[in-house]
Parts: structure tokens; C-alpha cells; sequence
């Protein structure tokens, strides 16, 4: 018999708060977090802000030991994780460290890593290059690190599905859950800002404000352009319900069903909305949760054209008339586009809905799309009370995944 899945802990390092606590607070207030980017020199960009974390000291979370040779993206992840396992009050030892695995959705965490191993083997030759710096140049490396630091021995598992993977990560971990080959799995997602990954969403076009325009993040909204690139690191304790309750954790949320489906789509960008369409029916169905059961969509809309209007059309088509009953809205709206680390903190989003009962805004709305004709929860945070949530992502090449959560 299947296991039921709970989330019993959140750790979060994102440009709007530390922490579950300050995360929600800062979504509750509609705390916008972009600001003119420090990491690397942006005088050949006509797009300047980001969404850059600059309160972040990993000292605080993760003490001194072996920081220097940590790159950004692991520093983010490893401090998420130690805040998740405070928050589920999780006790690591040898009795259950082989029961507890780590997911990991990352897709560009190590790429600035990579780039600058690779850079002193190109001009100072191999026999150069610091061999302290190679561990981090592999894509395995924030969730190998997370693993090491904390002294879990059961699975380690690094997904790299772009703007779906830790949504995909949180998949892969909750099946381990309910086929018994795991009690507890650190879930998570990380991206860093660093100008490799600026650069490219900069020369694709996707940024807002490369037309010279003041950058700006309007999911659903008539004037959006394009996004504001962030980053971020999010983590939840998913444990089975049994487990929980034997060693009497709180329980934020209950993991109730989910679905992912590839479909490369026509287009530029990919996006036909039928993989979409089909993950939200796979978790519906796993949930056993009819259309009318779902209170809330917290959503992947970026502030570019295609996605964010193919998002609304695919909601309207699954959920038909009950579509504009349901609240949707995009933290995105906020935090900017973390890329593989924004599903992670898209359902942290969600599971405050959940568990807190309220709805996170999407900021920045004022003019409306006639063909984003939905609730976007504009502006401001919305008291409800929700039983059950969706959260949804699609990537441009063709991954969709949706989640649905339920309350305790």
C-alpha cells in the first residue's frame, strides 16, 4: 500500500526573505526584491536589476568550514537546507540518516563554476587550474554538498528539467517516499545570478527592459515584455505521514497528487499547452480531486507574452467554467524568474496558502490583457481559506509538471 507524502519543513534563501517566516511575510506584504546587481559588472547591459539576494551571509546558516571552496549556488542550497531541517525539527544520526535522501532541481548551478575552471585551463593551461575549484563544476554538486554537510547517507539525485525541475525534484523524491525506499527527502531547487546565465536570457530577449524601457515584472498584465531574472534556493522536508507522526512533527501540507508531461509544442518557445494541460489532469486524477476541488493556482507566469497567455488558456480549458472562481497568481510577480529554484518556491508559496491561509499577490498589475482575463489576485495579499492548491510549471522546450497540495 502507497504511502501518504507530508511537508513538514521549509527552508528558503530568496531576494524577498530568509526563511519560511520572512518568505511568507514578504509575499503577504507584496515585497517586490529587484535591485541594481552587484555580482558582476553590468556596464555592457542595457538591463541593470535582478533579483539578487545581498542580505545573505552563509556563515549565519552553515558556520565556516570549508566555505571558500563552495561556489554561490551551493552556499544558497546548503543554507536553505539547514533551515528546512530546523523548521521540521528533523534529528539527522546514524538510526535514520539511510532513510533520508536529498532531490535537488538545478539546471545553471553550476555554470559560473564551470566557466571559471574553464577559463584558467584555457589561459594559464590545465597544470594550473585550482583543483579546490573542480568539485563545484559538475551539476551534482549543490545536492552532493547538501548531502555532506548534514551526514545523509540514503539517495542523492540531481534533476535538471530548466524552469520544471524542482517541481520535478519534489516528484522524484515523493515516489521514494510512497514505494518505502525512503522516510524523509530534502526537496529542493537553487539557481544563482551570475552573469554566464544573465547573459543568456539577456541575448534570447527574454529580460524586460533590453528594448532600453525601465525593466519591469507584470505576469498577466497587458504591458509585460519580458522578465527580471533572480535567484534563490528553496527546501521542504517531505516525510511519509507515518514517520511525522511517529516523531510528532508539524504537518504544513499534505503532497496529494502530481503529473508531468513532455510536449515540445510548435513555436519559438514551445509552448502548445497540451503537456500542460495533460500534467494538471495527471494530478488531478492522482489527487482524486474534481475541478471544482482546486482553490487555488499558484502559477509559473513570467511576464512574457506567450507563456503567461498560454498558462490562462490552458486553466480556462481544464477547469471551464469554474476557471474564473479560482484564484491565480504568480510570486514571480516579485521574486523575478529563478529558473529551476522557482518551483520550489513557487510551492513554498502555495503550502503558505495551505497552511496560513492566504494568497499571494501578483504585483505589478494594472492593465489588463483581454486575453488574460482571469483572478490574479492583483496587487495585494487576499485572506481564504484553501483546502487545496495547484502549482504549475512549463519549460520552453517542453517539460510541463503540476503539483497539488492539500491542507492538514
Amino acid at each position: 500500500m502507497f504511502r501518504e507524502t507530508v511537508i513538514t519543513g521549509i527552508g528558503i534563501v530568496s531576494p524577498v526573505g530568509i526563511g519560511r517566516d520572512a518568505y511568507w511575510e514578504g509575499l503577504r506584504k507584496g515585497k517586490t526584491s529587484f535591485k541594481e546587481i552587484s555580482l558582476f559588472d553590468t556596464s555592457g547591459f542595457k538591463v541593470k536589476i535582478a533579483g539578487e539576494i545581498t542580505d545573505f551571509d552563509p556563515v549565519a546558516y552553515i558556520g565556516k568550514k570549508d566555505l571558500r571552496i563552495l561556489d554561490r549556488s551551493t552556499k544558497l542550497i546548503t543554507s536553505a537546507a539547514r533551515l528546512a531541517i530546523d523548521d521540521a525539527g528533523l534529528d539527522i544520526n546514524e538510526e535514520s540518516t539511510h532513510s533520508i535522501g536529498v532531490s535537488v532541481g538545478t539546471t545553471f548551478g553550476s555554470l559560473h563554476s564551470i566557466s571559471r575552471f574553464d577559463r584558467a585551463g584555457l589561459t594559464e593551461g590545465p597544470r594550473y587550474v585550482n583543483p579546490s575549484l573542480f568539485p563545484n563544476t559538475v551539476i551534482n554538486s549543490p545536492a552532493s554538498q547538501v548531502s555532506i554537510r548534514f551526514k545523509i547517507k540514503g539517495f542523492n539525485t540531481t534533476i535538471s528539467t530548466g524552469f520544471c525541475a524542482s517541481l520535478d525534484a519534489l516528484i522524484y523524491a515523493a515516489d521514494f517516499i510512497k514505494l518505502r525506499r525512503a522516510d524523509v527527502v530534502l526537496v529542493g531547487g537553487v539557481e544563482e545570478l551570475c552573469e554566464e546565465t544573465f547573459m543568456g536570457f539577456y541575448n534570447l530577449g527574454c529580460l524586460s527592459g533590453t528594448d532600453g524601457t525601465e525593466p519591469l515584472c507584470c505576469p498577466y498584465d497587458a504591458r509585460r515584455s519580458g522578465t527580471i531574472l533572480s535567484e534563490g534556493a528553496a527546501v521542504l522536508v517531505l516525510e511519509s505521514y507515518e514517520y511525522a507522526l511517529e516523531r510528532g512533527a508539524k504537518m504544513l501540507a499534505k503532497v496529494a497528487g502530481y503529473g508531468n508531461s513532455f510536449d515540445p509544442g510548435p513555436g519559438k518557445e514551445g509552448r502548445s499547452g497540451r503537456g500542460l494541460r495533460n500534467a494538471i489532469g495527471l494530478a488531478l486524477r492522482e489527487a482524486s480531486l474534481d475541478v471544482s476541488d482546486i482553490g487555488y493556482i499558484c502559477a509559473g507566469a513570467n511576464s512574457t507574452k506567450r507563456l503567461d497567455r498560454m498558462e490562462t488558456e490552458v486553466i480556462k480549458e481544464v477547469f471551464g467554467r469554474n476557471a474564473y472562481d479560482i484564484p491565480v497568481s504568480s510570486v514571480k510577480s516579485m521574486i523575478g524568474e529563478a529558473f529551476s529554484a522557482s518551483g520550489a518556491l513557487a510551492l513554498s508559496a502555495a503550502v503558505g496558502a495551505v497552511h496560513s491561509g492566504f494568497l499571494p499577490p501578483t504585483v505589478n498589475y494594472s492593465e489588463k490583457d483581454p486575453e488574460c482575463d482571469l483572478d490574479y489576485v492583483p496587487n495585494e495579499a487576499r485572506p481564504k481559506d484553501v483546502d487545496a492548491a495547484l502549482v504549475i510549471s512549463s519549460d520552453p522546450y517542453g517539460n510541463n509538471t503540476a503539483v497539488v497540495i492539500k491542507r492538514m
